[in-house]
């Protein structure tokens, strides 16, 4: 895959419109993962999930991303993805740090149990016949209990073709910054596959600086292209070294309003309901207005508007011919973390033990 660029899975996010926007910046080049779908859900056909699975006919490949538990209900889901043709690539999560996931064992509290771990990945691989299965994990639970480097040697020996690091711990959640020598460790401790870097990549800029300073294969892009689906052209120019291959996209508000009426439009026909898809969009107007002089009162109208044409003329209050503001740039989205992460009782006690999650870690429904 050329250039190594991947849209991380988040949860309410990277559902088909933002994985369509994102594609058509990129001009179809990257890899544009799903959000999380959860093995039980898939495997009973539940409604939701079924349509979050769902690719249309320009994603090439189809990439999903699982999250699962239990060894044989991840099998289970890995054999019904490829008897159906449902995707083309599949990645696990291991690196999911909410408190709903973490504290029954689920997300980035698994790769602690090593023999969990490997089960469920033998499971995945085994079934997976011919197609890809990756993974995406943290440094580990904090920083007396690191996983990383032992979940990416058993990651190799089971077959798993690459590996993902966010460059935290489940503790930190999105807060500190993003520590790029663990991905440069685990590049050294897994040198038979791939490895792609994670966290604090807000510009195309620090994808090449990752990629320089860790050694790492390819980079998998986050927060950073919250309200910035524009991104991914940036990250083709830079890796590709074309007609201003180094500097990034800096739209007018003109532009940028006309890529949120875009991104509403496209969720209006994936739910099928302009009014649900301007609802949805709802979420998106602080990450794509950040730095832009719009008005508190505006954002408000906004952040409770229900049809294109009200977003269109609330948008065209704004001052059009707005430059790209300096303050628009840097993080965006949660910045959040925790001190303790919440596990199961006794699940430190022995990483080595033959712990099994209970039925009650897997999320009832895919998205997170």
């Amino acid at each position: 895959m050329w250039p190594p660029v991947v849209l991380a899975p988040m949860a309410g996010i990277t559902n088909a419109p933002f994985r369509t926007l994102c594609r058509e910046f990129s001009g179809g080049k990257g890899l544009f993962v799903s959000e999380m779908i959860t093995t039980r859900a898939l495997v009973e056909r539940d409604a939701k999930t079924m349509r979050l699975i769902h690719f249309d006919g320009t994603e090439k490949p189809r990439s999903i991303q699982l999250y699962g538990v239990d060894p044989v209900t991840v099998g289970k889901a890995v054999r019904m993805i490829v008897d159906e043709d449902l995707a083309d690539h599949i990645d696990l999560n291991f690196g999911c740090p909410v408190p709903k996931v973490t504290r029954k064992g689920g997300g980035s509290a698994l790769p602690y149990k090593r023999n969990l771990l490997r089960s469920i990945l033998r499971e995945a691989v085994g079934n997976a016949g011919s197609l890809p299965v990756t993974m995406k994990m943290r440094k580990g639970i904090d920083d007396d209990h690191m996983t990383y480097l032992d979940a990416g040697r058993i990651a190799v020996e089971e077959g798993v073709t690459a590996i993902a690091l966010h460059g935290r711990t489940a503790a930190q959640h999105y807060s500190g910054t993003a520590d790029w020598d663990a991905i440069a460790r685990l590049k050294e401790a897994v040198p038979e596959i791939p490895v792609l870097g994670n966290g604090d990549i807000w510009s195309a800029a620090d994808a090449v600086r990752m990629m320089r300073e860790t050694g790492c294969d390819g980079v998998v892009v986050g927060r950073g292209c919250l309200g910035r689906p524009w991104l991914f052209g940036d990250l083709v120019a830079a890796f590709e070294g074309g007609a201003g291959g180094g500097e990034p996209a800096a739209p007018a508000f003109k532009e940028v309003a006309r890529v949120m009426l875009r991104h509403a439009e496209l969720l209006g026909q994936w739910l099928e309901s302009e009014e649900r898809g301007v609802i949805d969009f709802r979420k998106h107007v602080a990450w794509y207005t950040k730095g832009f002089s719009v008005g508190s009162e505006l954002r408000k109208k906004l952040a409770i508007s229900s049809s294109l044409d009200e977003m269109g003329a609330l948008l065209s209050e704004v001052d059009q011919d707005q430059p790209w503001p300096l303050g628009a740039d840097g993080p965006r989205g949660r910045t959040s973390g925790r001190d303790r992460v919440v596990l199961p009782e006794g699940w430190l006690d022995d990483p080595y033990d033959c712990a099994a999650v209970g039925a009650d870690a897997e999320l009832d429904t895919s998205g997170g």
